[in-house]
């Protein structure tokens, strides 16, 4: 099979697509016909160097851990169509995961959408379970123009919260849209978010935006970062817990079929192009998710 791999960690230059041999569905497992990958922060650490908590890991390595595609081999129906999530692998033309990783992909979600969708849904959903957000409170979400902060603004609304965002000013209108109240990062962002009265805090930007959640909510386990872990436990806020499932995941996909939640791609790029969408993945900046395609 094709796959894009690495053999020696660095920048987005050291992927390459590499033949490597197809796994193949064990007891218990799928084999999946991968037609969209997505890529995160998650993978770019793979590639640097980063090992996965738990994992004996091989070279060549492939990084990638949400996928969409077609079930040929396994324990479900050859030909189900699915999205799902692993740890790493996801980026090549075939992918083995056990048959409770994979939930069926709803006719209405497009491939691309399918194969970024997991990781920035799921993790906005077990954030919010963890903060404990209820009906009536305010939850300031910072970099709510990307993946999961799109995920969070959306399902805390559902939720029957009130959302404030921040994000860039090219991004204001979006999170309008979003049904999010905008403020811009820059000078002066305790004093503009203060008087809206906020309850809860998921940080996806950290740095100064985290320091200024703690000045704004006291309870700090209500405040969540997704990016500071190494400053967490000092500052008594709460880190992202795994708590993936399928079952979260067709709960999430339900709400996209319903027209409830919006998912949007930034852009496509073939897997023959895994170098450049690495490179845009790591400049931090843009709207909706980065995703690789295989034929």
């Amino acid at each position: 099979m094709k796959a894009v791999a690495f053999t020696e960690f660095g920048g987005p230059e050291v992927l390459r697509v590499l033949d490597l041999p197809a796994p193949h569905a064990g007891p218990g497992q799928v084999r999946v016909r991968v037609k969209a990958a997505g890529v995160q922060p998650y993978d770019a650490a793979v590639r640097g160097g980063w090992e996965p908590p738990g994992l004996a890991l091989t070279w060549p390595r492939v990084p990638g851990n949400e996928f969409a595609g077609v079930v040929d081999e396994g324990d479900l129906e050859p030909g189900t169509e699915v999205l799902g999530f692993t740890a790493v692998q996801a980026a090549a033309e075939y992918v083995v995961v056990p048959a409770g990783d994979v939930t069926p992909k709803p006719p209405e979600m497009p491939w691309e959408v399918a194969g970024g969708f997991t990781a920035g849904t799921q993790t906005a959903s077990i954030a919010l379970e963890a903060l404990r957000l209820r009906e009536g409170e305010t939850l300031l979400v910072h970099g709510a123009a990307g993946a999961v902060g799109t995920a969070a603004v959306q399902l805390a609304r559902l939720r029957g919260a009130t959302v404030v965002g921040t994000a860039s000013p090219a991004n204001q209108d979006y999170l309008r849209q979003l049904g999010a109240t905008p403020v811009v990062y820059l000078e002066g962002l305790k004093d503009r978010v203060a008087p809206l009265g906020i309850d809860v805090v998921l940080d996806g930007a950290g740095g100064v935006a985290l320091d200024v959640s703690l000045e704004l909510v006291k309870d700090r386990s209500r405040i969540l970062t997704l990016v500071d872990h190494h400053r967490a436990a000092g500052l008594g806020v709460l880190v992202s817990k795994s708590g993936r499932s399928a079952a979260r995941l067709a709960a999430l996909a339900a709400l996209y079929a319903k027209g409830d939640l919006r998912f949007p791609v930034r852009r496509a790029y073939s897997y023959t192009e895994a170098v450049a969408a690495h490179r845009e993945i790591e400049t931090g900046h843009g709207r909706g998710k980065i995703v690789l395609t295989f034929p």
